[in-house]
């Protein structure tokens, strides 16, 4: 293994980082809404929250609010002093987290053995067996249900509160489809909104916990995602850049046809990665890795403590590098600092090793012990070295540790006994950035679903880690991570509402859906805090989160839009009704807002540089297909100026060609289209 050649003084120290803030917890409230006549709940109202941090700093409040802690019902408690034989009265020692005590006291549930016929009369059942008395004198099968847990009440509003946004999106739908008018708080009859900052990231109310029974007992690794959660990825959707070529007019461009599965194949039959055979390890620049991890990359994951990444120094230094998670963790925080100093790896030689590579290499050496710990720091591990496959370019490699990852965190999240109080919260943003990066590569790759989105609603949100006596390594900053929750959520609604199998996509259909979405889409925006809130100029911006947030915002309201411009293809006419116009409008305004600035995206290569890179051929496919139309055409600048964006797009990705197959191709695509586009206009007279 690697053995250490020379060394720095030792401990990383980032002696210009500004001391940490914790803003105040900020109380809220949640009016319990009466039952109406017909048994439905009333709506409920928004809880109030001030959402603005006070200053234009970062701090450690969750967005749209302070994230909370779920603590248990009594009930739930006991269940799990039973399991350990003990009764733990003690809480959490961070004083961030919410306290168990802060909950309310829920009845206890109590089992249900009605048999079936005496369920369907509604008649009390003795539960005799084999037949109970009613069956007995019906001469009927007495045939019971398996066991089972009633909810109670307390049960039963978490339920609702978690599951409001869905409901209300599915209750619109089903309202339009059947004519009635939409619910009097929709963005399009009320100023007022029904969908709160907490909305967009769905907590349990009161910070109570699920109890592990409600789980859902399709067990790990169903490979199948619940079908329930409209947060969650399809199973079966078109959003795919690909799937673009399969449109109208954009599917003349090509001489021959293609579809997502040929970007799978490629990245399938893709050489193994070739990694470093060097044994010694330079560790004169560490403590500039360190700080420029902590400054450029923890900011994407959020997933290394600062306030105990001196021991975790120390431990792994001791070791040589040579075992242990500390010494994995540490060699890929030195890998992903390196990479992150060294700007976008499309402007790295393809002759020279890409930066960091060496450590990742001695990492590598370490995992295969760790793949068989079951443990949050081993998840830790994987999910480090994802992010630094990503940076490669490598969406396969890095899917394959995820789905090891998956397994490792449903064993734990099965039972919330098997994870330690001091590691809940790593265990927590290891989840959510396991399920960030599985909707990412689902949204373009047709791969089985890992199961982990089952706990989506039972996991917590990040609160901060608990500070320790060691100087800080950096600044615990949570708030574009809990943007980013929100946002793919957002997405993910969106795949789920237009684009998954069985979605309805006439315009009528269509128009509630896209209007709550935008409206949802804005609410995302406007919970922002300042510090993260990017302007909506057109001028490039200087901090690269605010960018990277920018182009991820035009990326889902292009989307939310898409379907209109699909609706012109098929049908110029269509565009004659006013609100297909402007609909068409704003989608192809989002597109070129994603692309007239193309190197912007180097702000974001580091995590998103594969994503980000399909998401512009998709948005210059469908302008090129615009383009086409005269009347799409008009909605667009200058034709003159439309083809200086697309040029320079053309060339932005051929920069990336090389460094993934599956890039290799979708540049050969947008370069074939982009000629035959001009052979076309020049033919129909558009262009002379």
């Amino acid at each position: 293994m690697a053995s250490v050649t020379s060394s720095s003084n030792g401990e990383p120290r980032d002696d210009n980082a500004a001391p940490k803030t914790t803003a105040s917890r900020r109380k809220f409230s949640i009016s319990i809404p009466p039952r109406l006549a017909n048994g439905n709940m009333a709506p409920m109202k928004t809880p109030t929250l001030p959402l603005k941090s006070p200053d234009d700093s970062y701090s450690n409040d969750g967005i749209l609010g302070k994230p909370r802690r779920r603590g248990m019902s009594n009930s739930s408690a006991d269940q799990d002093n039973l399991m350990d034989g003990t009764m733990d009265h003690e809480q959490d020692s961070n004083p961030r987290k919410r306290s168990n005590a802060d909950t309310i006291d829920y009845p206890r549930r109590r089992a249900t053995i009605a048999c079936e016929i005496c369920r369907g009369r509604k008649s009390r059942c003795d539960g005799a067996k084999p037949r109970c008395r009613l069956c007995t004198e019906l001469n009927a099968e007495c045939v019971y249900r398996e066991p089972g847990i009633k909810l109670d009440a307390g049960d039963k509003l978490i339920l609702e509160r978690l599951n409001r946004i869905e409901g209300l999106l599915q209750s619109s739908f089903v309202s339009h489809t059947k004519g009635i008018h939409l619910a009097s708080q929709s963005p399009t009859t009320s100023n007022g909104t029904t969908l709160s900052r907490e909305d967009m990231i769905p907590r349990n109310s009161d910070g109570l916990e699920r109890s592990i029974n409600s789980i859902p007992i399709a067990g790990l690794g169903t490979w199948m995602a619940s079908q329930t959660n409209i947060s969650t990825m399809p199973k079966i959707h078109t959003t795919p850049a690909l799937h673009l070529l399969q449109w109208p007019i954009i599917r003349d461009l090509v001489s021959r046809p293609y579809d997502p599965q040929h970007l799978l194949q490629l990245e399938l039959s893709r050489e193994p990665l070739q990694l470093g055979t060097s044994l010694s390890l330079d560790l004169s620049n560490t403590a500039a890795y360190v700080q420029a991890f902590f400054e450029r990359v923890n900011v994407w994951y959020a997933c290394v403590n600062p306030y105990n990444w001196a021991s975790y120094y120390r431990m792994a230094l001791s070791h040589g590098f040579r075992e242990g998670p500390e010494s994995c963790i540490t060699l890929l925080v030195l890998a992903l600092g390196s990479a992150s100093l060294a700007g976008s790896i499309s402007s790295v030689p393809r002759d020279k090793e890409p930066p960091g590579m060496s450590y990742f290499s001695a990492a590598w050496g370490l995992i295969p012990g760790l793949m068989t710990r079951n443990t949050t720091l081993s998840s830790q591990c994987l999910i480090l070295a994802s992010a630094y496959l990503f940076y490669l370019v490598r969406p396969l490699e890095a899917w394959s540790l995820l789905s090891s990852t998956s397994m490792k965190l449903q064993l734990l999240l099965s039972d919330r006994g098997r994870i330690p109080n001091h590691s809940k919260e790593l265990s927590e943003r290891v989840y959510w950035n396991a399920l960030l990066f599985e909707s990412d590569l689902l949204a373009e790759l047709d791969l089985p679903h890992s199961g982990i989105v089952q706990f989506e609603e039972t996991v917590g949100l990040p609160g901060g880690f608990e500070e320790e006596d060691d100087e800080p390594a950096g600044r615990d900053e949570l708030w574009y991570f809990l943007a980013e929750i929100a946002l793919r959520r957002l997405l993910n609604r969106v795949s789920h509402m237009i684009y998954s199998k069985g979605a309805m996509t006439t315009i009528a259909s269509l128009e509630p859906l896209v209007a709550e979405l935008d409206f949802q889409l804005t609410q995302w925006y406007e919970g922002l805090p300042i510090a993260l809130q990017f302007p909506h100029s057109r001028v490039p911006l200087s901090n690269p989160v605010q960018t990277v947030l920018r182009l991820r915002y035009f990326a889902c309201r292009t989307i939310i839009f898409r379907p209109y411009i699909l609706a012109v293809l098929e049908n110029e006419n269509a565009i004659m009704d006013a609100a297909v116009r402007e609909n068409c409008r704003k989608a192809l305004e989002a597109c070129v807002r994603q692309l007239e600035h193309i190197t912007a995206h180097h702000a974001g290569h580091l995590p998103y540089l594969w994503q980000g890179a399909l998401s512009i051929v998709s948005q210059t496919l469908l302008i090129m297909g615009a383009t086409m139309v005269p009347s799409l055409a008009a909605l667009l600048p200058p034709a003159q100026q439309m083809d200086a964006i697309i040029n320079e797009v053309l060339l932005e990705i051929e920069r990336y060609a090389h460094l993934a197959p599956s890039l290799r191709l979708s540049s050969e695509i947008v370069r074939e289209a982009e000629e035959r586009r001009q052979l076309m206009l020049r033919s129909t007279g558009m262009r002379v």
